[in-house]
């Protein structure tokens, strides 16, 4: 980019997005599709990071489907969940949320690496019109004029630089460069426990489902990947380092204790290295705009990982905003009271969707998760179950809590496509770098 363009006047019709996730892309993609000229700040070289979200709900499928990507995106190697399945105290297993039950297009959550769907939105979007992806390009702050934001500042190997636009957006997750600039008022809300991230390898045959384990004060929920389980095990906050010092050996054994079946594979585990630690925050600005700039995603509603849905929430988000602010931005009229009104819109649509998952999270945390670590019995209480049994057919009420959500957003028609054919795969080796225009 040259100096003359960081130093234009903002363009009609023009948005700049920090952070280069899922809401970022889907953001992007839709506005390029809508002819809004759109720059997309990534600050690493490529999307090949230890992504720990990697679950594409329902809606987020069908949104794909509607996009022309369902093809390409069913090439990508993965897994799929159709169900989470609970054992009671006399190991009896119930199923308490069955997403084959949904009345949607693809009733199952589609386990898939991020970077794998970042890639494929990346490419998406590079042959739109008017899209730039910038890699190795962070934001580090926002340009103002009176109390309107008109762009951002970014570092780049090439050295500091601005650039103007009609529109900025953060997307640039719970640790928002963006939202710490603007200083939003938020909220917080307390919660007991983080979580550790590993992977066994395991050629174990497990069936298409969720398991949550819990005992001894101990809780795990295991994953079923291609070749391996990913583990999420949670435990008091603020004992990572308690958790490290008890050692490899420790977790290996927590592990087998809650999950018999992974017994002969926890060696796989070959240190505490390969334990990624997720500081669990749940928050939510009380306000997510200022004159010319917008949060979403988990820059507007840190999520808790119970469920999974953070990236379904942040898509969601993103699908809200480019139906509304394509128009405004297409006129070049986001700097008046009606495109104020129209930021304004956006929080209003989704801000209640983001309030509902959080409280049934924070439910969770406090009626489930927080007495099993505390030693009591953990999960759904016993008569719940056991009406589960009874009415299998209930299962669907959670179901569609996780993959359908309080609000679901579909593709506005103008960004709807015929599905794309591909027969090229993609592979590590070209991950995160098509698609991207410098």
């Amino acid at each position: 980019m040259s100096r003359d363009k960081r130093q234009a006047p903002p363009i009609a019709g023009s948005c700049v997005i920090a952070g280069g996730g899922p809401a970022g892309l889907v953001l992007g993609l839709l506005l390029a599709r809508a002819g809004v000229k759109v720059t997309v700040f990534e600050k690493h070289a490529d999307f090949l990071r230890d992504f720990r979200g990697d679950t594409v709900h329902p809606t987020t499928l069908a949104l794909l489907d509607d996009l022309g990507l369902l093809p390409p995106f069913d090439e990508i190697p993965q897994s799929r969940i159709t169900r989470v399945v609970f054992p009671d105290a006399d190991g009896v297993e119930t199923t308490i949320a069955d997403f084959t039950r949904l009345p949607v297009r693809h009733p199952y959550i589609a386990m898939v690496p991020q970077w794998d769907l970042l890639d494929l939105l990346a490419q998406a979007a590079a042959r739109e019109r008017g899209f730039t992806l910038l890699t190795r390009h962070e934001v580090t702050g926002v340009l103002r004029e009176g109390d309107r934001v008109v762009g951002v500042r970014y570092r780049s190997p090439e050295g500091a630089g601005e650039l103007r636009a009609d529109l900025t957006v953060a997307c640039d997750g719970r640790g928002s460069t963006i939202r710490r600039e603007l200083a939003l008022p938020s909220r917080s809300f307390p919660v007991g426990f983080d979580v550790w991230w590993y992977r066994v390898t395991s050629a174990h045959p497990f069936e298409e489902s969720l398991l949550p384990r819990m005992g001894g004060g101990r809780v795990s929920i295991a994953i079923p990947r291609r070749g391996y389980v990913q583990i999420a095990a949670l435990g008091p906050k603020g004992t990572d380092a308690e958790m490290r010092q008890r050692g490899i050996e420790a977790l290996r054994a927590d592990t087998a204790a809650l999950l018999p079946a992974l017994a002969d594979d926890v060696g796989s585990v070959a240190s505490m290295d390969d334990v990624k630690h997720l500081d669990v925050r749940v928050d939510r600005l009380r306000r997510w705009l200022v004159p010319g700039a917008l949060c979403i995603g988990d820059a507007a509603h840190a999520m808790s990982p119970v469920g999974g849905v953070g990236i379904n929430l942040a898509v969601q988000d993103a699908v809200a905003a480019a139906r509304v602010l394509a128009n405004p931005l297409r006129r070049g009229i986001l700097h008046t009271r009606e495109g104020l009104r129209a930021l304004e819109r956006v929080q209003r649509r989704r801000m209640l969707p983001a309030a509902v998952i959080q409280a049934v999270q924070r439910g969770l945390h406090a009626g489930v998760i927080m007495p099993a670590l505390r030693g009591d019995p953990g999960g759904p209480p016993p008569p719940v179950l056991r009406v589960l049994r009874r009415l299998p057919a209930l299962a669907v009420l959670p179901a569609l809590i996780i993959g359908v959500g309080p609000r679901p957003e579909r593709a506005p028609g103008w960004a709807r496509r015929a599905p794309e054919r591909t027969s090229e795969p993609l592979s590590a080796g070209r991950r995160g770098r098509r698609g991207v225009h410098r």
